[in-house]
């Protein structure tokens, strides 16, 4: 059974960095592509960065060029480094794994998620 463990969240000032992680088990991570999404209080969750198994990268506009989604297959990980941070970017952070099930399609995964607080 897949399981996911998030770690990394937490307070920071505006203009500071975080690192987050989303180990997995139970799943062979090197098929899987990755994503992290946020959700801000009485808004909808939204891509932050996703990595596919070839470790080519996509980001949100609004982060490109301040934060670094990585794998490390060897650890089972996902990283998001976010650096430069936003009081406007304080949100829950999920990983997602989307784990192929052959001609079945894909199986969707969530973390519980990790709170980013960032101050002024």
């Amino acid at each position: 059974q897949l399981q996911m463990v998030e770690s990394g969240g937490g307070l920071v000032q505006a203009g500071g960095s975080l690192r987050l992680s989303c180990e997995t088990s139970g799943t062979i991570f090197s098929r899987n592509d990755m994503s992290w999404h946020r959700q801000a209080p009485g808004k909808e969750r939204e891509l932050v960065a996703a990595i596919s198994v070839d470790s080519s990268a996509q980001y949100a506009d609004s982060v490109k060029g301040r934060f670094t989604i990585s794998r490390d297959n060897a650890k089972d990980t996902v990283y998001l480094q976010m650096n430069n941070l936003k009081p406007e970017e304080t949100a829950v952070y999920y990983c997602r794994v989307e784990e192929p099930q052959g001609r079945c399609g894909v199986l969707d995964y969530w973390g519980q998620g990790t709170q980013v607080t960032v101050s002024t």
